[in-house]
């Protein structure tokens, strides 16, 4: 019985010290704003920038786009504590009607919490 009991206590005690250490991920900005560009050049670009704010390596899983038109690159290095990462995400709008649209992405973590989701929009206008 006592062993069980002490056996319980360092289960707890182990569970408590992992809960303690995390990666935090802490973006600049959730959302990018490209404004208005041609349907001529439909290629745009942004970057955004994290932090990992907590006291483990952050890690990001995966950035999984809402479409096959945009596209996110990221380091899939852990980031130490401290340390800043980026997440470039491309919008091709080749083939798209003109108008305003909205994307997302969302980023999965080893962190603290766990899925953030990003957002890009704009407006590409017809061209002349």
């Amino acid at each position: 019985m006592m062993k069980k009991i002490l056996f319980s206590a360092m289960l707890f005690a182990f569970g408590a010290m992992s809960v303690s250490a995390q990666a935090v991920i802490k973006f600049d900005k959730l959302t990018h704003n490209f404004g208005k560009f041609s349907e001529s050049s439909p290629v745009v670009t942004c970057e955004f920038t994290y932090t990992n704010a907590g006291d483990k390596p952050l890690i990001i899983n995966q950035a999984v786009p809402s479409c096959g038109c945009t596209v996110p690159e990221y380091t899939k290095d852990p980031i130490a504590p401290g340390e800043k990462g980026t997440i470039k995400v491309t919008y091709n709008g080749t083939g798209k009607f003109p108008g305003h649209f909205k994307k997302s992405i969302t980023v999965r973590t080893n962190g603290k919490v766990e899925m953030t989701r990003l957002y890009i929009e704009g407006e590409m206008t017809e061209k002349k």
